[in-house]
Order: C-alpha cells, then sequence, then structure tokens
C-alpha cells in the first residue's frame, strides 16, 4: 500500500483511554512572563497583526479564522457550532532533535514537567482535575521537531481550561520536588517500551544514519541520561529552565482552537491568554545535516526481532518532499510502487509465496531530508530469498522509470484527492485540533486543510528527480528477524544487529511486473440526496433475514456504510470453529485483495472480520459503484476457489499475530486475559494456536459450506441512499445467501459473574515487568447499575493515578475507570511497573481503595454534579463521521438495542445518581467477589478457560 510519512517518533499517551496512562507534570517559572488579561475587546484586537482564512471544502460549514499575535504566536479558530466538545492544541516547534548531547530526552521530560503545575495553579493534579471533571481528556507528545499538547472539554468549560492551560506556556513552577519523581516516570514509559520492535529497529537505524543529523538521538530519556548533574554543573532543574528559555517561543508556537462558541468569542478567549507569551524573535530550527552520508551507501544491516516477524526495509536518501506538497512527486511514486493489484510488486511477490504485506513512501524525514521507504513484510521463504525481492524492486522501479510517468496517472490521483477533499470528514473536535496545529508549523496557513489533497499538476522533472534517487547505490537495507545473530547491541533498546556484506552475484527478478490500468471503481454520481431519518427503521424481516435502514445526509457526503453479519450457530463453539471463522474472514480478505486494491484506492473499502456469531461483512464508499463491490464479494464468498496458497498465507498470518500475542504490552494483555475470562466464548490465543495447526485447505472448504448453509442474515444500511436503494441492494444480498436460522438459533455473548473460586489470573506474557489489574464487577447489567458505576468510574479516574502515579510512583502505566465488558458495569484499575512487584502494587491498591471510601463519604451532590454531567456529555457526544455513526448503531443493534435508545436512557439515568447512590454502591464492589489479573516475570500462565470454566452469567438487565 502507498505509505503516508509517519508523523511521530514518540508515544502519545491519550487519557482517559484505559490502556494508556495520561501524563502528569510540570512546575513552572517565576522569572517568566505571565500573560495580562486584556480589559475590552480593542486590547485584544490590539493584540493582533493579521487576520488570514485557509482553503476549506465547499461542503464544511465551519467558520475558520487564522490570527498572528503579535508576539509571533499562530492560531487557527474554528467555530463548529454543531460541536459537544471543544478542543485545544499547541504545537511548539522544538523536540527531541534539540537535546543537549549532554541530556538526551530533556525535551521530553520538559514535556511532562509543564504538567505539574504553574503559578496561578500551583496543584500537580489542577489542570488535569478540572478536564476530569468537566468530560475532558489530555495528553501530549514529543517528535524530534514538535512538542505537541492537547486537549479536550465541554464547551462551557473551555475558559477555565484555558486559563490552566496558557500558563504552560507562562509561569510553569519546574518544582524541584517533583523532578525525582517524573524522572521515575519517564524512565518507566522508557521501560514499558524496551520490547518493542519499532522502537528496537530505530535504535539501530540510528546507529548508522548521520550522528551529526540531531534527530538521530535517543528521544524518551531514562533514569541514566537524566541524573543529576556533577556537582559545579547547573543542576537537572536548572537545564530544565534554560531549555524551556531557549527554545519556548510564541513565533514557533501554533494553536488551534475548535469549538462551537463564535469566532469573536474564541479571538478574545486566545488573545487574553496567549498574548502574554514571551517573544525572544526565535524560528523553527532547520536541520541542516544530512540524514545518511552518501559516502556509506549501500549498507546492509540485520537485526533480531522480539517478535516472530520478518520485514526488509528499502530505504534511499531523498530530499524531503514536503517542500514540493503541492506537486507530491514522492505520493506520485509511492502510489505505483505501493500498488496490490494484478501485476504490482506486491503481486508479484505474493503470488511467489515471498511476502504478505508491502508498503512504500517517505517514512522518516526532518524537512530538508528523508527516508523514501519500500517495506516489505516477509513470509519464511521470503526472509530466505530478499536478494530476489531486492532485485524484483529494482525492476519495478525500472518499468516506471521506461513507462510509469505518465500525466494521466498523476490526473487520476489528483482526481480521487479533490473527491476526498471535496467530501472531506472531520473526524472529533480534537482529531481536527492536533491536525491543525501540527499542519499551521508546517504549511501555509491557507493550506493547512488542504496541504494533504493538493495536487497542482503533473511535473515529470521534479518526478523524475525522486526517481533518480532509487537506485542500488543509495540503498539502505535493514532486515529485521527473530534467527538474527548480532555482533553489536544498540546502546538504548538492547537490539543485536550486524553490517553484512552485499552479495556478489546478482539476483534475477521475478517476472510478470505491469502497471496498474485506469481505476474503474472511480464514482461519477456524487450527487447529494436530501435525504434524512431520525434513526433506523426496519425495511424487511423474512424468516433468517432482517434490515434495517437510516438515510443519513449529515455529514454532506454521497457515501453509504453497510453492515451484514453472517451469524451461526457453531461459529465460536470450540477453538476450531473459531479459527474456522477467522480463516473464512481471511480468506475472504485476501482472494480479493488484487481485485479490490482499485477500489479501495477509489474510495470503497471492504472488511470482513469474524467474531462470536460469526462473519461480518462490512462496506464503506461511494453510494455510486458500490453495488459492485458487494456482488463480487459475494460471489467470491460463495463460490470462489480456496487454493492452498490463500489457506496457508493467511493460516501463516493469523498464527504469526497469535504466537506474538505474549509480546504484546502487558497492560494489553491484562485487559485481554479478563477479557478471556468474564465473556463466554472467548478462547485463548493459545488455544486457537493449537487448534489452527490441524486444520486443512479441506476442512476450510466444508467449513465453508456449513457456514453458509445454516446461516441467519442481519443487516444495516446507514447513509446518503434512500429506503428504495437499500431495500433492493439489502435483499440481492439475502437472496445470495439464502439465510433461513432464526434468531433464537444463534448463542449469544454472554458476561459472567464474578465469584469467590476465581483465583487471581496470570497473563501468558515473555514480559519483564509486573502487572495488577483489580476488577470491581457490578452486580447485574441493569441501567441502573450502569449508570452508578460510570460515574464512579468518572470520579476515581484523577486521584488513582494522582496518587498511585505521580505520587507514588509505581509506573508510567496507571489508570482507573469505568470498563465494562458489552453491557456488563465494572471499574478496572491498573497498574504497569518496571520496578514494583505485584503484591507491593496490590498494597498500594488496597490502601488507596480504603481511603477513597473516605473521599465519597465526603462528597455532597454539588461536587458529584460535574462529574455525573461529564458522563452524560460523553454518552451523548456526537458522531464525527458516517463510519463512527454506523457502528454505534450497529452495536446498538447486535445487544437487541431495536429502538436505538439505550445510551439517552443510560444518560438520562446518570443524571439522577447522587452521592447516596455511590456510597451505597461502594462497599459492595469490595465486598463481593474482585477478579484479578496479576503478572511478576518468571509467573507461570493460568489456564483461563479452565479456571472460568464455572462461572454462571452476569443477571441480565429488566430494564
Amino acid at each position: 500500500m502507498s505509505n503516508p510519512r509517519l508523523p511521530l517518533h514518540c508515544l502519545p499517551r491519550r487519557r482517559p483511554l484505559p490502556w494508556l496512562a495520561t501524563l502528569l507534570l510540570g512546575l513552572l517559572l517565576p522569572a517568566l512572563s505571565q500573560a495580562q488579561p486584556a480589559d475590552d475587546t480593542s486590547a485584544s484586537e490590539e493584540a493582533v497583526e493579521e487576520v488570514v482564512h485557509p482553503h476549506v471544502s465547499p461542503h464544511d460549514s465551519r467558520d475558520y479564522r487564522v490570527l498572528k499575535l503579535d508576539n509571533g504566536l499562530t492560531a487557527l479558530l474554528v467555530s463548529d457550532p454543531e460541536a459537544d466538545q471543544a478542543a485545544v492544541s499547541m504545537n511548539v516547534g522544538v523536540g527531541s532533535a534539540q537535546d543537549p548531547d549532554d541530556l538526551a530526552g530533556l525535551a521530553h521530560f520538559l514535556e511532562h514537567m509543564l504538567f505539574l503545575g504553574t503559578e496561578p495553579y500551583p496543584e500537580a493534579d489542577a489542570y488535569q482535575g478540572y478536564l476530569q471533571r468537566h468530560g475532558g481528556s489530555h495528553n501530549a507528545f514529543t517528535a524530534p521537531q514538535d512538542t505537541n499538547y492537547f486537549f479536550d472539554i465541554e464547551p462551557e468549560a473551555l475558559p477555565g481550561a484555558l486559563d490552566r492551560f496558557s500558563q504552560f506556556f507562562l509561569s510553569p513552577l519546574f518544582n524541584p520536588e517533583k523532578l525525582e519523581s517524573e524522572r521515575n516516570i519517564v524512565h518507566s514509559e522508557y521501560m514499558s517500551r524496551i520490547r518493542d520492535d519499532g522502537r528496537r529497529e530505530n535504535d539501530v537505524l540510528n546507529q548508522v544514519l548521520n550522528d551529526e543529523n540531531p534527530t538521530t538521538g535517543f528521544s524518551v530519556g531514562s533514569r541514566e541520561t537524566l541524573a543529576d548533574r556533577p556537582e559545579g554543573e547547573p543542576t537537572l532543574r536548572e537545564r530544565v529552565i534554560d531549555f524551556y528559555q531557549r527554545h519556548y517561543d510564541a513565533n514557533v508556537m501554533h494553536l488551534a482552537v475548535v469549538a462551537p462558541q463564535s469566532l469573536d468569542a474564541l479571538e478574545t478567549m486566545v488573545t487574553e491568554r496567549f498574548a502574554g507569551i514571551a517573544d525572544r524573535g526565535l524560528e523553527r530550527p532547520v536541520i541542516e545535516e544530512p540524514l545518511i552520508e552518501e559516502e556509506s551507501l549501500p549498507l546492509y544491516v540485520r537485526l533480531k526481532s522480539v517478535r516472530d516477524s520478518r520485514h526488509v526495509s528499502f530505504m534511499f536518501p531523498i530530499p524531503d518532499p514536503l517542500r514540493h506538497y503541492r506537486h507530491k512527486p514522492a505520493e506520485y511514486l509511492s502510489h505505483l510502487l505501493g500498488h496490490e493489484g494484478d501485476g504490482s510488486l506486491y503481486s508479484i511477490l505474493r503470488e511467489a509465496g515471498l511476502a504478505d504485506g508491502l508498503s512504500a513512501g517517505v517514512g522518516r524525514g526532518d524537512e530538508r531530508h528523508a527516508l523514501f521507504t519500500v517495506r516489505v513484510s516477509l513470509t519464511p521463504d521470503g526472509a530466505d530469498r530478499i536478494d530476489e525481492i531486492q532485485a524484483t524492486l529494482f525492476a519495478a522501479i525500472e518499468q516506471i522509470r521506461d513507462q510509469g510517468l505518465e500525466a494521466w496517472r498523476y490526473d487520476e490521483q489528483a482526481q480521487l484527492a479533490e473527491q476526498q477533499f471535496r467530501f472531506q470528514q472531520h473526524g472529533s473536535a480534537l482529531q481536527s485540533a492536533m491536525r491543525l496545529a501540527m499542519n499551521l508549523a508546517r504549511f501555509p496557513v491557507e493550506d493547512v486543510q488542504y496541504a494533504a489533497y493538493r495536487m497542482e499538476g503533473f511535473d515529470r522533472g521534479l518526478i523524475e528527480e525522486y526517481l533518480d534517487a532509487l537506485r542500488p547505490e543509495s540503498l539502505l537495507r535493514v532486515y529485521s528477524g527473530p534467527e538474527v545473530e548480532g555482533e553489536r547491541t544498540s546502546p538504548w533498546f538492547d537490539t543485536p544487529w550486524r553490517e553484512v556484506e552485499p552479495g556478489t552475484d546478482a539476483a534475477e527478478p521475478l517476472a510478470g511486473l505491469s502497471l496498474p490500468a485506469p481505476n474503474p471503481f472511480i464514482a461519477e454520481d456524487v450527487t447529494l440526496l436530501d435525504v434524512q431519518s431520525e434513526r433506523p427503521s426496519q425495511l424487511l424481516e423474512a424468516p433468517g433475514f432482517e434490515l434495517w435502514h437510516m438515510a443519513d445526509s449529515s455529514f454532506n457526503t454521497p457515501k453509504v456504510e453497510w453492515r451484514f453479519s453472517l451469524q451461526n450457530p457453531k461459529a465460536s463453539s470450540d477453538p476450531r470453529h473459531a479459527v474456522l471463522a477467522d480463516l473464512l474472514a481471511g480468506w475472504l480478505d485476501d482472494s480479493l485483495n488484487e481485485e479490490f486494491y482499485a477500489a479501495r484506492l477509489a474510495g470503497h473499502d471492504v472488511d470482513a472480520y469474524a467474531h462470536a456469531r460469526g462473519i461480518t461483512l462490512a462496506f464503506s464508499g461511494w453510494r455510486d459503484r458500490q453495488d459492485r463491490v458487494m456482488r463480487r464479494t459475494l460471489e467470491q464468498l460463495i463460490e470462489g476457489e480456496i487454493d492452498t496458497a490463500n489457506f496457508e498465507r493467511v493460516r501463516y498470518r493469523l498464527q504469526r499475530e497469535w504466537r506474538n500475542a505474549p509480546q504484546a504490552a502487558l497492560f494489553r494483555q491484562g485487559h485481554r486475559t479478563l477479557t478471556e475470562a468474564l465473556m463466554r466464548p472467548h478462547w485463548p490465543t493459545q488455544r486457537l494456536l493449537e487448534a489452527s495447526r490441524e486444520l486443512t485447505v479441506e476442512d476450510l472448504r466444508e467449513f465453508r459450506e456449513q457456514f453458509l448453509d445454516e446461516l441467519r442474515l442481519q443487516a444495516l444500511a446507514v447513509g446518503n441512499l434512500d429506503a428504495e436503494l437499500a431495500r433492493r441492494e439489502g435483499r440481492l444480498v439475502a437472496e445470495m445467501l439464502a439465510p433461513t436460522q432464526p434468531k433464537e438459533a444463534i448463542p449469544d455473548l454472554v458476561p459472567l459473574r464474578v465469584d469467590d473460586d476465581l483465583p487471581t489470573l496470570h497473563p501468558h506474557t515473555t514480559r519483564e515487568e509486573s502487572l495488577v489489574l483489580r476488577y470491581l464487577q457490578g452486580k447485574d447489567r441493569s441501567l441502573d447499575t450502569q449508570a452508578r458505576l460510570s460515574v464512579l468510574g468518572q470520579v476515581i479516574d484523577t486521584p488513582f493515578y494522582q496518587r498511585l502515579r505521580t505520587e507514588e510512583q509505581l509506573g508510567y502505566v496507571v489508570n482507573a475507570g469505568y470498563s465494562p465488558l458489552l453491557d456488563a458495569p465494572g471499574l478496572s484499575l491498573l497498574v504497569q511497573s518496571p520496578d514494583a512487584t505485584s503484591d507491593e502494587i496490590q498494597a498500594h491498591i488496597d490502601a488507596f481503595l480504603a481511603d477513597f471510601g473516605q473521599r465519597l463519604a465526603a462528597m455532597n451532590d454539588a461536587d458529584l454534579a460535574p462529574y455525573r454531567q461529564a458522563v452524560h456529555d460523553t454518552l451523548l457526544q456526537r458522531d464525527t463521521s458516517l463510519s463512527e455513526r454506523t457502528n454505534r448503531l450497529w452495536r446498538a443493534l447486535s445487544f437487541g438495542d431495536t429502538d436505538f435508545d439505550r445510551r439517552e436512557r443510560l444518560a438520562q439515568r446518570v443524571l439522577t445518581v447522587t452521592a447516596d447512590d455511590l456510597r451505597q454502591t461502594w462497599p459492595g464492589l469490595l465486598e463481593t467477589a474482585i477478579a484479578t489479573v496479576a503478572y511478576d516475570p518468571g509467573d507461570e500462565p493460568s489456564d483461563v478457560a479452565a479456571l472460568a470454566r464455572h462461572l454462571e452469567p452476569l443477571p441480565e438487565a429488566d430494564d
């Protein structure tokens, strides 16, 4: 596939997601200037130097305003009256590339420190607590050339959030009492990623790139790199302050605000709070040193992976194509080299049994220099034939050089880009704010929305310049595999690696390469129909089949989302059937990959995935020509040949995923273990892996027949189509599949009740950290219990994080909150630690739970009100895309919510929860059975299926 630039090299730590801990950090600096609130509108206007407007989609009804403040800060304001969340992102044009040589990770450490207190708001949780009380979330990331801070919140609370947020850049405290604790948190973050193969490969890559290029350093930081300075040198705190004063400047800051308030109101908020940021006359740093020295090429490297996964990357130094974003020469080449249709590089490698994935594009860049990368996911045979793969790659490049530079190909890409821009769906307010703040730092303000889509014309000479860089003598080849034995070890992620000599015998390229034909799937009729329904309604009901439809034009796009659930009574009855369902879904996607790649490029997506009831077919795309894609998919499902090569390729991918499960992040494994215990059916990955080994291609052929012979079909269509078209296309699918099974024949996915006989569970993992996941389960699945626990989850989040992460420094991954399993309510409390044992973590959690009861005892309804409102508003947040709305409605339908109003009823129930209700509920959560997942290095994994076999279903709701 064509691969866009990989923009970030550090770890976003998004909150309040249950699997990632938030940042808390920062204390501020009295010596720095503080914003002076404006007395009136004229004072705000005086702070504004310039106002311009960006180019936006014709269907984008939001209002935009770009301000250039007198101090040099650029702010993009987006007024969206329909937004139910306000979002803000501040991008600072400094990152790990500016780390001093003797303090690797300083930029990242500073990012952490800014969260831990400011002069007006000195408490370490002042910012986070305010956001949590008002339905918000926050995070930040440090990249080589950027540090981005962002949050979202209820619109009414935006002024207060901006009060606290703006002080990060005005009066940070840098409290010396917090330096040690936050250094430990940074180190925990580093240790939590030390077995991440992407970071390990990057660590090796940094050893062979140009060490004069500042993006090649260690960016995370550790106790070692951030250690106390020797006596007589400036202290660590002094160095943090010095870095802040040297690099944090209004001229390199770009702020984006997306909110329902008017532009004038937003302008006043921004100018009053951000006009006082220091103007030191700085400019965004420019990196002059090349990423790699040409005289060191060609260079071949092999490194050892942790996961059972093999990849080879072919990298070529090029000028960073950001400067040519209007013509996109690198994207033109990545489209051709990353194509997956018949005759493509990937198709040829795949059919030869050498590859099961390929991407092409700019993988690393510093705004002056970049690496164009073709990355191939290899089969074991492919790992032994890399020279042939390389020869075939260069044959494909030569074919483009000889035949592929044609204006019609560029025009086709430009047509698709313009179509996407015209009907752009913006996603959430937070996604918009982050994207816009980053784009403000890189593109002219008029192109902050348009840059990714802008293609001004075919420039053959420019494309040839980039194509000329893709030559054997300029190649950096990096192979990653579990069998590699290294001669050296990378310094920060302990990766064994070695350089190898290029082969002397020239390999022959594989035959059959061809360039893509014109795309036959490009939609022509993109008329917006004037149709809108309030909620889905049932159009068809027949034995074995039901069809629901909702006309929706609210996203101003002529697209349609279809979901078909093909349900079979035996789909997950045992691990063998579950694997066969996975194989059938995977085979369907794999067998249509070449044929449908052009359809995906044209905006028609198809996805088949297995689940507990069977297989879902999801279609997403333009109304025009979608029926072709649907019909062809069903023809393949019913009649397509299941050959041995397809079967083995799909089985290998699934087995690789299951073999690598123990390498996943430990907190993810904790949640997976909990789900395996408390959901039925939900088979452990080891059982699936064992079952897959016994299967043959004939078993899959027989399963398809049995699966389609005993089928129930549930369908939902949402989007820009009327009832007549939905009925016609839905009936076509039903006629082709001929479902017969009644609803009662399909088993439900059932959440189970925790009891006292369930022991502590240990995940099947190879990680070296410790973990505790404590799960407090609600007494039943009623709306009342769900409402109470969801409010409790909102209340417990910040204090748990503040105490166990910020104060007690147990680890980087620390979180607590509402964590339902389907409609079974529960609270999860999780700590992953590189230092503390699981017993020590358990003791800290026990102490917190005891004290939290006292917190609830002191809470009154006025204290509870903002938490309750935050849960209510989160439940009713608007859908930000057609696919998001469809998925929400599809989940409701899978729960049997055919009135599609359960979330509204739950939201109303939440508003009735009182402080007394929480005090009554809390003791019961602690006194009844609690599920615990715990792990210390060396623990034997639990047989989860056997230990949970006796559990009974959690009582269903009576509401």
